[in-house]
């Protein structure tokens, strides 16, 4: 904390302004009351350029929250600097809040104008902070315009106003995220910078792959290497035998690689990550956290992107999970991050073909051949079906096509049999698929940003337990009539569609993906520029 100690700040700031304080209790009566106005007159006019200082310290009467002689201003003050002190653990830019600029600028206190212009910068940097801490330090949408989530801001002025009325280190404790996440990634953080201040996980392993039954220089620097990231017990083998298989496969399944057990080049590039690499990860998932810092629903889907998964949570447990296959890698088909509300399925679901599908892909293959696509029925504006012999499809561009195209139900059908709904702007919902195959790959970016699930069935019987008796036997009597079904949901189902390249569970190991559509690389530079920086502290 510069050039004072934190057990200083801690003496000053207990101590309080003691010259103002000595110069307002030596002062007569009128001078007293001189002193007051020019306190509140500098306050107000500090306070003048933001419009919910100004508010809070009029409703406020212009009296002092931090800069005040009582026991409680002292805590204040103490409470705020210590929450500066911890803005690191937490990935924050620390400097943003210029704790010693604060604390010079306490202790040149010489007037009553002096202690005005202390007590608004302070309650500047406290909102800064404050907000930060709760809802992250920066605006998602402008750093990726897929990044769709509507973070929980709060009121500023309410920040002032809450805090007048709580126990002051009680009120910035409760402002990080209370998840189980958010508390676990931040004891990885911890963890990570102890093991960049020992000097990382070793030297990089000079090889671009590995197999089984190898040994030489390169094995033993993988060996050194997965002993230090806790994979393999300690070991003084050199050759690729059957421990250090295992370990490579408990490092695979950690990183979200198909756990052959062999490190071929997809795997070493992921073992040969730094140190530094994967704090970054970290950092970005806390403020990702933060954006997302409301409850979540006691019952609730998450789909994580770069997981390729998607996961049924109740009360913070794993219900069901199933392998998903996301938007495609290029800029009209990623699949964007946002909230909802999940209220109903269709079963037998009819493939509205999206316009952007229709004239890019499929208008183009029927100028061709006006057969093409022949699964696919065209209706004209007033819902009626259209033959293909009746229309000139060379006539139409993308702007002008005028014809929708579906797909009836069938097993065939795009979006299989049944799909999820959680009604946004986006157009975006979970599905079966008839590509079954995809799902055996390791990266499974191949929609066109909808979210089609390797076990829909078995998400739909999770789903309905909580209101049939016998989901499994309610699901297949609808199926099989082969009529699309809309089935509503008694309790709506919250679904947050994110992204994170590290993320935990309750046990075993912090998990890492790769930055699929590289979000968050934009992410973790745009925090760079606003301050926040890697540190290595030693245990």
């Amino acid at each position: 904390m510069g050039a004072m100690t934190k057990a200083g700040v801690r003496v000053f700031l207990l101590a309080g302004l003691v010259a103002c304080v000595q110069l307002f209790v030596s002062a007569t009566p009128s001078q007293a009351v001189g002193q007051v106005t020019a306190f509140k007159q500098a306050v107000a006019e500090a306070a003048a350029q933001d419009r919910d200082l100004a508010a809070f310290y009029r409703e406020y009467g212009y009296q002092p929250l931090w800069t005040g002689s009582s026991r409680k201003d002292r805590r204040r003050r103490a409470a705020l600097f210590d929450a500066i002190a911890a803005a690191d653990d937490h990935g924050l830019p620390s400097a943003r809040y210029d704790a010693d600029s604060l604390l010079r600028q306490l202790d040149s206190v010489r007037s009553p104008r002096d202690r005005g212009l202390a007590e608004v910068a302070l309650s500047r940097a406290f909102l800064s902070l404050a907000r930060d801490m709760q809802t992250g330090v920066l605006v998602p949408a402008r750093i990726d315009s897929d990044i769709k989530r509507q973070v929980p801001y709060r009121d500023r002025k309410s920040y002032l106003t809450g805090f007048a009325q709580s126990d002051p280190a009680g009120f910035f404790r409760a402002l990080p995220p209370k998840t189980n996440e958010y508390s676990r990634l931040m004891k990885e953080k911890l963890r990570l910078e102890r093991v960049l201040a020992q000097g990382g996980w070793g030297p990089k392993v000079p090889a671009d792959g590995l197999k089984p039954g190898q040994s030489g220089a390169a094995v033993v620097a993988m060996r050194n290497r997965l002993i230090a990231m806790g994979f393999l017990p300690r070991s003084a083998t050199n050759s690729y035998d059957t421990q250090m298989l295992q370990a490579v496969q408990g490092f695979q399944v950690a990183h979200g690689l198909t756990p052959d057990g062999v490190a071929g080049s997809g795997t070493m590039a992921e073992i040969n990550r730094s140190v530094s690499d994967r704090l970054k990860s970290i950092i970005v998932a806390m403020e990702r956290e933060r954006w997302m810092n409301k409850p979540k629903g006691q019952r609730h889907i998450m789909v994580n992107l770069t997981d390729f998964h998607a996961r049924i949570f109740d009360n913070d447990v794993v219900t069901f999970e199933t392998r998903a296959v996301i938007g495609k890698n290029d800029s009209t088909r990623r699949s964007p991050e946002f909230s909802d509300e999940m209220d109903h399925m269709v079963i037998n679901p009819t493939w509205h073909v999206p316009r952007s599908i229709a004239v890019n892909e499929y208008l183009p293959q029927m100028k061709r051949n006006r057969n093409a696509v022949g699964h696919l029925k065209l209706y004209d504006r007033r819902g009626r079906q259209v033959s293909r012999s009746s229309i000139n499809f060379n006539a139409y561009n993308a702007s002008n096509f005028p014809y929708a195209i579906k797909q009836p139900p069938s097993q065939r059908n795009a979006l299989g049999l049944v799909k999820f709904m959680f009604p946004n702007k986006y157009n975006i919902y979970l599905h079966d698929t008839p590509a079954k195959n995809l799902f055996e790959r390791e990266k499974r970016d191949y929609s066109h940003g909808c979210i089609r699930l390797q076990k829909p069935f078995e998400f739909a019987y999770t789903l309905l337990a909580k209101q049939e008796n016998d989901p499994k036997g309610f699901f297949h009597a609808t199926l099989n009539t082969g009529r699309e079904t809309r089935v509503n949901m008694v309790d709506p189902v919250p679904v947050h569609i994110q992204y994170r390249t590290a993320f935990t569970r309750a046990k075993g190991p912090v998990q890492y993906r790769r930055d699929v559509y590289g979000r968050d690389g934009r992410i973790w530079d745009a925090l760079e520029k606003a301050g926040v920086s890697l540190r290595a502290q030693q245990g």
